[in-house]
């Protein structure tokens, strides 16, 4: 019976798509602003949304902000303190669902890193109300591709 499955295990193999496996150690991390930078994991294709890590020296504030889309963000290390008051530290989730809207800032003595997972845009918002400025996929995608061929760095294809 072992036999059987295992044939059929190996069988199925050549029809699997390989993975788009990542060393992190192998893209730079792009500065963004005084104090935060990204790390680009993927640019997922049409403008559908961004996967990336966030690092943000401490103090740094993350601006009024609306999400197009979901969002999930896991805090690896650092703290952070979201407009609401609440403290997410490492090893917290934060999911925020389409439309949510926030301001929040990175706190404590350590540089915040956190993995996110953006779909759709972000949406920074002025005193009007009004968006002042959008970031997609593709924007990050042309800082990213900037950044690189200014410091000859190799571009990779992190596009889905």
């Amino acid at each position: 019976m072992t036999s059987i499955a295992s044939q059929a295990y190996e069988n199925h193999l050549s029809t699997l798509f390989p993975a788009r496996n990542l060393a992190l150690e192998s893209v730079p991390w792009v500065p963004l602003s005084e104090g935060k930078s990204f790390k680009p994991i993927r640019f997922l294709s049409g403008n559908r949304g961004f996967v990336e890590l966030l690092r943000l020296e401490p103090g740094i504030v993350v601006p009024l902000h609306r999400h197009t889309g979901e969002v999930h963000a896991f805090n690896l290390e650092g703290s952070r303190q979201l407009g609401t008051g609440e403290i997410i530290k490492p090893g917290d989730y934060v999911y925020e669902p389409t439309g949510n809207t926030d301001t929040w800032k990175a706190i404590g003595e350590v540089p915040l890193v956190i993995f996110v997972v953006v779909m759709g845009a972000v949406e920074f918002i002025g005193a009007d109300n009004s968006v002042i400025r959008c970031v997609t996929a593709d924007s990050l995608k042309e800082i990213y591709h900037q950044y690189c061929t200014a410091n000859n760095i190799q571009l990779l294809d992190l596009v889905d």
